[in-house]
C-alpha cells in the first residue's frame, strides 16, 4: 500500500484550485499528493462564470467577458452596467487543460482514474479503498458529496439549483455580444423560483440554461421544452444544438465544517463552498482554496479551518423563504435588481459588503418576508 502526505478523494473545482495554487506556492514539492477520480477531467462537461474587477490567475480559461448584463421579468427588464466588474465565463474543459498542465509537470503529484469505495478514518492515518487499490495518507481532502447526511435532516433548509443548457448556432443574428442575460423571470415560475440564463460568444451563438432554485428536478423534457420556447421568442427559426449540459448543485447553510476532523477536510460542494443562496461556485471556491494552501502553511488541525460570517447568516434567510415559498424567487430578486445598485449588489454577493452596505442591498427586498424570515430561521436553529 503506497503512502501520500496528502490525498484528493474527487478532483472537481475546489480540489483543483487547491492543487493549483499548492504547486504556484512552491511549499509542497516535498510532500507527495495524490489525487482520485472516477472522471478523466476531458470533456467540456460544465460552464462556470464569475464577476470580478481585476486579473485572475485563471485568465487562460477565460473564454468570454461582459462588461453589461441584463435583468428582466415580465414586467421590466434593466441592463446593468457591471463596471468596475466583468462577467467571465469558463468552460470546464479549459479550466481542467489549465490545471493539468500545470500539474502533470510535477513529479510529486499523481492522478488515477479511479472510483473511491471506501474511506477509513483512523487516528494518525487514513485509508482509501478504490476498486482496484489501496493507498493510506496523512491528510485527507475529500470533495465526494454526502447527500444523504445533509437531505436526511431538518434544521437547514436544502434547495437545488438545477438546470439544463444548451449551446446552440443560430442563423438568425439575434444576441447582443457585449451582454450576458444574468437573470430572466420572464419565463413562466408555475409555482417555483425559473429563470433563463444566456452567455452569448458570438452574434449567432450562445449558451441558455433553463434554471431553477427549488427542491425537485424535472423531466428533462421540461428543462428542454422551456428552452426551445425561449429560443422561439427570440425570433430563432433555425439553430443547431452545438452542446448539451446539466447540472444540480445544492444550496444549503448546513454547517459542513462539524463534519472535518484534525485530519480530514471536507472541500468544495462536500465543504459548503458553494455560495448558499445563488449556487455560485467559482469565486467562493476560489477565495476558499486561497485560504486553505494558507492554512496548510501553518495549521495541522482541519477543524481549525473554518469562520462563519454575517453573509452565513443572510444566506440562511434567503434560503428559509425559498424553501417555504419557492415561488416567492422572482419577486425578491427583482426587488433587488430594479432599483438597487448592481456594483454594489455583487459586492455583497462576493461577500465584500460592510455592515452599512449590507443594509443598503437588505432594504431593497421585500422587508416583512424577511423579518419574519429571521424568527422562523432561528426558532429553527435553537430547536
Amino acid at each position: 500500500m503506497k503512502h501520500f502526505d496528502y490525498i484528493f478523494t474527487g478532483t472537481g473545482l475546489s480540489a483543483l484550485m487547491t492543487v493549483y495554487k499548492m504547486v504556484l506556492s512552491g511549499k509542497f514539492r516535498e510532500k507527495n499528493i495524490l489525487l482520485i477520480d472516477e472522471d478523466t477531467k476531458k470533456t467540456n462537461d460544465r460552464t462556470w462564470c464569475f464577476w470580478g474587477k481585476e486579473e485572475v490567475i485563471w485568465e487562460k480559461s477565460i473564454s468570454k467577458k461582459w462588461d453589461s448584463a441584463l435583468f428582466a421579468n415580465g414586467d421590466f427588464h434593466r441592463d446593468l452596467d457591471l463596471k468596475p466588474y466583468q462577467y467571465n465565463m469558463v468552460k470546464g474543459l479549459d479550466f481542467y487543460n489549465q490545471v493539468f498542465d500545470l500539474i502533470s509537470e510535477q513529479e510529486n503529484i499523481t492522478f488515477i482514474n479511479e472510483k473511491v469505495t471506501e474511506i477509513e478514518e483512523s487516528e494518525n492515518i487514513i485509508l482509501i479503498q478504490t476498486a482496484a487499490e489501496s493507498f493510506s495518507c496523512s491528510k485527507l481532502f475529500n470533495s465526494i458529496y454526502n447527500k444523504q447526511k445533509v437531505e436526511n435532516q431538518s434544521k437547514y433548509p436544502v434547495l437545488q439549483q438545477h438546470f439544463i443548457g444548451w449551446f446552440i448556432k443560430s442563423e438568425q443574428t439575434v444576441f447582443n455580444l457585449e451582454q450576458a442575460t444574468f437573470m430572466d423571470f420572464s419565463v413562466e415560475q408555475k409555482g417555483n423560483t425559473r429563470f433563463m440564463y444566456v452567455l452569448p460568444t458570438s452574434r449567432t451563438e450562445a449558451l441558455l440554461e433553463y434554471t431553477l432554485f427549488s427542491h425537485n428536478h424535472l423531466k428533462t423534457e421540461e428543462y428542454e421544452t422551456e428552452i426551445r420556447k425561449y429560443i422561439q421568442n427570440l425570433g430563432i427559426t433555425n439553430y443547431e444544438i452545438i452542446e448539451k449540459e446539466q447540472g444540480s448543485i445544492p444550496m444549503t447553510c448546513y454547517p459542513f465544517w462539524k463534519l472535518n476532523t484534525k485530519n480530514v477536510i471536507s472541500i468544495g460542494t462536500s465543504g459548503g463552498w458553494t455560495k448558499a443562496s445563488t449556487g455560485y461556485t467559482f469565486k467562493n471556491s476560489d477565495k476558499k482554496s486561497t485560504e486553505l494552501v494558507a492554512f496548510l502553511q501553518r495549521e495541522t488541525d482541519f477543524t481549525k479551518f473554518h469562520k462563519k460570517t454575517k453573509f452565513w447568516f443572510y444566506d440562511l434567510l434567503l434560503l428559509d423563504i425559498l424553501d417555504r415559498k419557492n415561488e416567492l424567487g422572482s419577486t425578491i430578486f427583482t426587488s433587488m435588481f430594479k432599483k438597487g445598485n448592481p456594483t454594489l449588489i455583487f459586492k455583497f454577493l462576493d461577500e465584500e459588503t460592510s455592515l452599512k452596505e449590507d443594509i443598503q442591498v437588505i432594504l431593497k427586498c421585500p422587508k416583512m418576508l424577511f423579518i419574519k424570515a429571521v424568527f422562523h430561521a432561528v426558532f429553527k436553529i435553537m430547536k
